[in-house]
């Protein structure tokens, strides 16, 4: 069995951290452990996870709001096991499919392993904003030229890797735009991809969703620059 460290950034998510904490925990084993880096967060979030006392459970602050990708890169200079899932700490993706992220490395030679949203799955998705899937499907097939992979989903919040994988290279991003760069810096070291069916419940931006058309073009950028530029 492979032990999992489990990443999640966090920013103002009062209302569903607790939920989704409660969830990751039923879907991990005794050897496996949470990094939750809150990110500078105003709602109430940051009182609540300084309420938390458990050994498996390591928490980070930021004073101020920085972004995903700082939070993601904060939480790797910690102690890791050896497979590191990023979950995001809404309740769009469900910790009751981390046995599909950690089947490939059980199985097969896999060195990182995407939850997609979508490719042939019996689980469910939500049908919803069709722009946002729009432009996901765009920055996927952008990424994929550069890439010469055929992913279906290289914005997924659903991201696994071997932790000598994820700290093999030198992250830059601060925000969203560390999507497209671990998956590019990744694709350049020959590393092997794996995509698997996951489901998902995405919110609206009236539920909280926080990203939006600027991270759109940040992503598009982010493709062309570490795709082009060591």
């Amino acid at each position: 069995m492979k032990t999992k460290t489990i990443i999640i950034p966090c920013f103002n998510e009062i209302g569903t951290i607790k939920i989704i904490l409660e969830r990751v925990q039923k879907h991990i084993n005794n050897n496996d452990n949470i990094i939750i880096v809150d990110d500078g967060s105003n709602d109430g979030t940051k009182d609540f996870l300084k309420s938390i006392n458990e050994k498996n459970i390591i928490i980070k602050f930021h004073e101020e709001n920085i972004g995903k990708g700082q939070a993601i890169k904060t939480a790797l200079e910690n102690e890791l096991n050896e497979i590191i899932i990023i979950q995001d700490a809404d309740l769009e993706y469900n910790p009751s499919d981390y046995s599909l992220l950690v089947k490939p490395y059980l199985e097969t030679d896999a060195d990182i392993v995407y939850g997609s949203r979508f490719i042939g799955t019996n689980n469910y998705v939500r049908v919803h904003l069709f722009w946002h899937y729009l432009a996901n499907k765009i920055l996927t097939f952008i990424c994929n030229i550069f890439t010469n992979l055929n992913m279906t989903d290289m914005e997924t919040g659903y991201k696994s890797f071997k932790k000598d994988v994820i700290r093999s290279i030198n992250l830059q991003e601060k925000s969203f735009g560390i999507e497209p760069e671990i998956t590019i810096k990744l694709a350049k070291k020959k590393y092997k991809f794996y995509e698997v069916p996951i489901s998902y419940a995405g919110r609206s931006y009236d539920e909280g969703k926080k990203i939006g058309l600027k991270d759109a073009f940040r992503a598009v950028f982010c493709i062309f620059k570490y795709s082009i530029f060591k």
